[in-house]
């Protein structure tokens, strides 16, 4: 989805509707392959697009699928996607400066006064991804990555670890004042 904004302009009074499946896997691949294992070839777009004051606003909600590493064993996983994009396009550094005097996020075009709208869309996929993801399997499990002589725990077994550590052997409480007693 390309756009030039003076083409835009003469959606004033009603919008443009898109309706799009979109195939952003090379480009999503290309630019964010550390955090994506594969997208989906048809992700949706449903999008309104109208000019206001010589700006275009871009309102558009995408669905489709993506495949992320689990965030604790790098297993692949499904993430469904289905999110909003509402954005701004101006054309000038004016209008992108009055647009954040009034508290707006905007988006400058390029020279050519095109809006690729392709980019913004991918750009948000790779915003959807959560920071902690789960494999169905590790979720029901609740199990944790180990291999030899080492094991991956939970900050609370962790704690209950240490904490079994700091126990004296009652044996050897009695030894703790050893050296109290002797500097008398």
């Amino acid at each position: 989805m390309k756009w030039f904004l003076k083409e835009l302009s003469e959606y004033k009074n009603k919008p443009l509707s898109v309706s799009e499946d979109m195939n952003l896997s090379d480009d999503i691949m290309s630019r964010y392959s550390k955090y994506v294992i594969s997208a989906d070839d048809d992700i949706h777009v449903d999008a309104n697009v109208f000019s206001e004051n010589g700006d275009a606003i871009v309102t558009a909600r995408v669905t489709g699928k993506i495949v992320v590493p689990s965030s604790r064993s790098l297993t692949p996983v499904d993430l469904p996607l289905d999110f909003s994009i509402n954005e701004v396009y101006v054309e000038t550094n004016l209008r992108l400066k009055e647009r954040e005097d009034e508290g707006e996020i905007a988006f400058l075009v390029d020279d050519e006064g095109e809006i690729d709208f392709d980019k913004s869309v991918a750009d948000n996929i790779i915003l959807q991804i959560p920071m902690h993801i789960l494999s169905p399997e590790e979720i029901k499990t609740g199990k944790m990555p180990e291999g030899n002589d080492w094991e991956v725990i939970s900050e609370d077994d962790l704690a209950e670890q240490e904490a079994n550590d700091k126990k004296v052997d009652p044996r050897l409480a009695k030894l703790k004042d050893f050296f109290n007693d002797s500097d008398n």
